[in-house]
């Protein structure tokens, strides 16, 4: 039985609890455990940002949000419902990574089907299915039949029908697939409206100059393990602030050098040497480079990005699941 669906603004609206997920990839064949203890919790009209490199759980775990697959340890709720149930499934919308639809019928019809098949009535159909398609951009092809659609065309029929019968919740899954800046804006300033009006958005992608424009929350996922979860703000503020500096005329042993004496992570590029330190630590590398008889040639701030924190994380995700490979005496492949 599923519980009551509440209104209460400081609640989870989504919270995943441990979950584990197995796939026995042939007859005969050791189960690959692609989700690993995986838990996370979306709250009331954020935009969460779930991220990871190709393979990494990302899908997995969105299908298992939506009951499209069971987990194999581990539980997940949407709006207080288990996931395994389908009373709550009429407030979420669903943007799947790959949507497919009768090529043969307009944005429209298209869209007219999914009204009625999510219970929209006659009365409202018409008036939301014109408001979402004015909203995705496709006023002037309303009427082309969706064989003709450009893939980021298909895209906007799909963020269209995922709202179509107004949800509380919105799952998109990779929803700037497909699109060329202009449509990336686009769909950045509808999902920042959605959240204007009290929707929860969640959001899978690999776009992380996306994420940090707009999600309020991130989860990194690498090899189906979180690695890092919480506010954008706190991202950027994981560590000091950096500076980039490029030297010429800078020997490289003098270079390795002042990258040992000073934790700085240093780069040869043609007769260059690019030079990232910490802001601290600026001012006493530059008097060590200049005595060395370097040339500055700029020196600028590195404000810490959300790509820099996913490489690392990526980085530290392969090294840990070498390393497990290696205390299981399996190749780390």
């Amino acid at each position: 039985m599923s519980h009551p669906i509440t209104t209460d603004d400081s609640r989870e609206i989504v919270r995943v609890d441990a979950i584990v997920k197995d796939f026995r990839p042939g007859l005969g064949l050791r189960a690959k455990r692609v989700l690993h203890e995986v838990s996370f919790a979306v709250r009331e009209g954020e935009i969460y940002g779930f991220v990871g490199p190709n393979g990494a759980g990302k899908t997995t775990t969105l299908k298992i949000l939506m009951g499209l697959i069971r987990p194999t340890s581990g539980n997940a709720t949407i709006l207080d419902c288990d996931v395994t149930e389908t009373g709550f499934r009429e407030h979420i919308g669903f943007l799947p990574e790959n949507p497919y639809f009768y090529s043969f019928l307009t944005a429209e019809e298209i869209l007219r089907f999914y009204a009625r098949l999510s219970g929209v009535g006659g009365r409202d159909r018409d008036r939301r299915v014109q408001a979402l398609i004015e909203l995705v951009g496709l006023g002037d092809a309303r009427r082309e039949r969706l064989s003709t659609y450009s893939k980021g065309m298909l895209q906007r029929v799909g963020i269209a029908q995922a709202l179509i019968h107004d949800p509380k919740v919105v799952f998109l899954d990779e929803p700037m697939s497909g699109l060329d800046p202009i449509g990336r804006k686009d769909i950045r300033d509808i999902i920042l409206r959605l959240k204007s009006e009290g929707k929860t958005v969640f959001m899978n992608t690999h776009i992380l100059n996306d994420v940090e424009m707009i999600c309020d929350r991130v989860a990194i996922i690498v090899k189906g393990r979180i690695r890092h979860e919480g506010p954008i703000r706190e991202f950027m503020n994981e560590e000091a602030m950096r500076s980039d500096i490029v030297l010429a005329h800078l020997a490289p042993e003098v270079a390795e050098q002042l990258g040992a004496k000073f934790s700085a992570r240093v780069q040869t590029v043609g007769e260059q040497v690019e030079v990232q330190v910490m802001d601290g630590q600026v001012r006493d590398l530059l008097k060590s480079a200049l005595e060395a008889g370097a040339e500055v040639l700029s020196l600028s701030p590195n404000r810490i990005s959300l790509e820099r924190i996913f490489l690392e994380a990526v980085e530290q995700g392969e090294q840990a699941d070498g390393s497990s490979a290696a205390e299981r005496g399996a190749p780390a492949c």
